[in-house]
Order: structure tokens, then C-alpha cells, then sequence
């Protein structure tokens, strides 16, 4: 039963389809869900399908600069496994400790990107669109411009490379970080003692909330993507409570013009004086 497990996930990057049907899968369970219970109102310009359609254009760009990134991942990780690099090789780790450092390296990078992204101005030019979204709810997940897609892919290839994750290790962090970002994005309220418990092991809707709310300094914390460990020992990690959420930014981009797809696809290589 363990071998075949692994199997599955070894060869996950092989199978495209059902790849997306966790994907599918995930978004519609938590659009299912934050309609029973959402956390707070939204006011879409148009209509909630109108937004997602906006957020889906972004999601299929970033899965298209994945799904080509995908061959160089699978030729290092398999170079790794011929080469003994990484760290799974150098501590001669079974396979329970490969997946853990596979798992915790590849969220660490998830949260080092995302860090160096609101650290560097350029940078944050490209990342500002995913905060820009003034309704986030399941669809803002993978809301990301392509030059963020891009910067996060070869993170993510550089921390392969030193951990030497072999693909189950690869594949189950993916399958976890494709369910965690439909999870913390999702317009759900959760009971208060819950979503705290969840938040000193993983990151949680609210505490994800915190870091779309409007203003500094609440947009530069809590970056972490699966595990909120990062955040709490290398003192990033922020609370609000959610009555006092506001998402978009305050400044850097224009509220009205947050579904405007040419204008985020743009903005970016725009001069601006902010």
C-alpha cells in the first residue's frame, strides 16, 4: 500500500488531468463552501462569475508556465537521485524523512519567494497584482502575473536542487499547496478557536486574510503558503481581526481597475511615481 502510494505520486506529473481535477476540484469545494459561510460580503464590479473569469485568465497563464517548468523539475530531480545531491542524499534519509525534507524545503521556498517579492521593488511590481484583487476569495489564489509565475517556478527549481527532492516528495508538497491555496484564500469563516488551532501549524484562512488586507504593515506578514512555521520563527507572522480586513492596496494600483485584465498585465513595465 506505501510503495503503490508513492508510485502515485512519483509518476503525478505524468498524468496532466487528474493533476487538474485536484485543482478543479479544490476550487469548487471551497466556492461551494465560502457561499454557505463566507467571512465577509463581497462587492464584485459585476458579479462573482464576471471576477473569477478575470482570476482563471491568470490561473491558466501561471499553470501554462508551470506545466513548461515541469520537464526542467523532472530532470533535476532525477539527476539528483543519479548524483546523490541534496540534502534527502547527503543525510542518507529513509523515506519518511525524504518526504519531510522535500515537503518543508519546497514551503520554505514558497515562503522566501514570497517574501523577496514584497522586499524588492521591482519584483513587487510583478506580485502587487495578486494583492490587487479587492475581493479575495477562492479564485485569488492563483492570481498571479506571469513574471511572478516565472520568479516562484525558479525558486522552487533552486530548492529541488538543494534539497534533492526526489517527484513523490515534489508531487505531494504540490498537492498540498494546490488544496492550501484554494483553502486560505476562500471567502469562509471558520469558528475563531478553530482557525487560531489551525493557524500554529498551518496557515489558515484568517491569518492568510491579514496579508490582504490594505495596508503596510499587515501586507508584509504572513507569507508562508502550506505551514506557518516560517512566519512565527523568522518573525513575520502578523494577526487582525478579520471585521477590520480590507483587501486591495492603498496605493501602487487603482481599486477600480482590478478586473481590468491589459491594465494587470501592464502595470508591471508602467513608470509611476509610487
Amino acid at each position: 500500500m506505501w510503495d503503490q502510494l508513492l508510485q502515485h505520486f512519483q509518476t503525478l506529473e505524468q498524468r496532466p488531468l487528474e493533476r487538474m481535477a485536484i485543482l478543479v476540484g479544490g476550487l469548487l469545494l471551497f466556492w461551494i463552501i465560502e457561499g454557505a459561510i463566507p467571512l465577509l460580503p463581497m462587492h464584485y464590479r459585476k458579479n462573482k462569475l464576471r471576477h473569477a473569469g478575470v482570476n482563471f485568465f491568470f490561473t491558466v497563464i501561471h499553470l501554462i508556465i508551470h506545466t513548461g517548468l515541469a520537464v526542467l523539475i523532472v530532470l533535476l530531480s532525477d539527476w539528483c537521485l543519479k548524483q546523490g545531491f541534496g540534502l534527502v542524499y547527503w543525510f542518507n534519509a529513509n523515506v519518511i524523512v525524504t518526504i519531510l525534507i522535500g515537503v518543508l524545503a519546497l514551503d520554505f521556498s514558497s515562503w522566501l519567494v514570497h517574501l523577496v517579492m514584497h522586499k524588492v521593488p521591482v519584483l513587487w511590481r510583478f506580485h502587487l497584482i495578486h494583492h490587487s484583487d479587492t475581493n479575495v476569495d477562492v479564485t485569488t489564489g492563483l492570481r498571479h502575473h506571469p513574471g511572478d509565475s516565472l520568479l516562484r517556478g525558479i525558486f522552487f527549481i533552486f530548492f529541488i536542487f538543494i534539497s534533492g527532492a526526489p517527484m513523490y516528495s515534489v508531487m505531494i508538497y504540490q498537492t498540498l499547496v494546490v488544496i492550501a491555496t484554494a483553502f486560505t484564500h476562500a471567502n469562509i469563516s471558520l469558528p475563531k478557536k478553530l482557525d487560531t488551532a489551525l493557524s500554529y501549524i498551518l496557515i489558515s484562512p484568517n491569518m492568510h486574510k491579514v496579508h490582504h488586507h490594505w495596508k503596510q504593515p499587515y501586507t508584509d506578514t504572513n507569507y508562508g503558503a502550506v505551514f506557518s512555521i516560517w512566519d512565527r520563527l523568522l518573525g513575520t507572522f502578523g494577526k487582525l481581526d478579520t471585521k477590520e480586513i480590507k483587501y486591495g492596496l492603498d496605493r501602487y494600483y487603482p481599486a477600480e481597475k482590478d478586473e481590468d485584465v491589459i491594465s494587470l498585465l501592464k502595470h508591471p513595465f508602467q513608470k509611476r511615481n509610487t
